[in-house]
């Protein structure tokens, strides 16, 4: 009986000294002997903020007996600014200063429209002077137009005509093409520089006479505008709308126009 108990706690000491020897760990190195005459190496404490430079300085003054190597020549670094260190002035005044934006822009007030002003230039003897004087005024005018008027003291009347016929019989045949056309009020007249000639009508004004010469030559039919007394009796003008920059006095001269009149210009529009 004290037999097994022996082997029992020879048993347990056993498996207790395998299970020192698995957990004890692996043994710290022995550090090597220094050399007689050589200085121990010391870390020093730094504090967080030390420049990274500082570093090789500190080390190499820990070591008593070992001779410094010159420093190499390095590019200059950018100083870093300690967290409770003073910002420059030029710093502080950059990053309080925002970024400049430009001022937007106004929008442009819109242009006062400048008043229309209108005049008439004139007399001119005949149509064809008219035109040259229109062209000769250019850029000056916006628009213009011709006016055809009688000369003071002659009748303000406006014939339609149709040419002289060769014959008296032709000028008939003629007028029966002008009665099969629908057309009425005609005549042939019988004396004068305009015998065989065939008027069409007589007016007061000129635009009554130019829709009489509209429906003829909608039929198919020529005829011409003659003012009461033939092509002497009449005056030519020129009805304009001043550019925004011309003066009624420079259009009158550049076109050769004798006079100038104040116009409205409604009939222009």
């Amino acid at each position: 009986m004290l037999t097994r108990a022996l082997i029992v706690v020879l048993a347990i000491l056993n498996v207790g000294v395998a299970l020192w020897w698995m957990l004890r760990g692996e043994p710290a190195p022995v550090p090597p002997a220094m050399p007689s005459g050589v200085a121990r190496l010391q870390l020093l404490d730094t504090p967080p903020a030390a420049a990274p430079a500082a570093a090789p300085a500190a080390r190499s003054a820990a070591l008593d007996d070992v001779t410094p190597t010159p420093p190499t020549s390095a590019p200059p670094a950018t100083a870093e600014v300690a967290p409770g260190a003073a910002r420059p002035p030029a710093a502080t005044a950059a990053a309080a200063t925002p970024a400049s934006i430009p001022a937007p822009t106004p929008p442009a007030a819109p242009a006062t429209p400048v008043a229309l002003r209108c005049i008439s230039l004139g007399p001119f003897a005949d149509r064809d002077t008219a035109m040259a004087a229109q062209g000769k005024a250019g850029a000056l005018v916006q628009r213009s137009r011709l006016r055809e008027v009688p000369k003071p003291g002659a009748s303000s009347t406006y014939r339609v005509m149709m040419p002289a016929a060769a014959s008296r019989d032709e000028a008939q045949a003629m007028v029966k093409r002008i009665a099969a056309a629908g057309i009425s009020d005609y005549y042939i007249m019988g004396q004068g520089d305009d015998a065989n000639a065939i008027a069409l009508g007589q007016y007061r004004n000129r635009e009554g006479a130019e829709r009489r010469l509209a429906a003829l030559s909608a039929a198919g039919f020529t005829a011409r505008l003659v003012a009461s007394g033939g092509a002497e009796g009449a005056q030519w003008w020129i009805d304009a709308a001043l550019a925004d920059t011309a003066s009624a006095g420079t259009t009158r001269q550049r076109s050769g126009a004798a006079q100038q009149r104040s116009l409205e210009c409604a009939g222009l529009r």
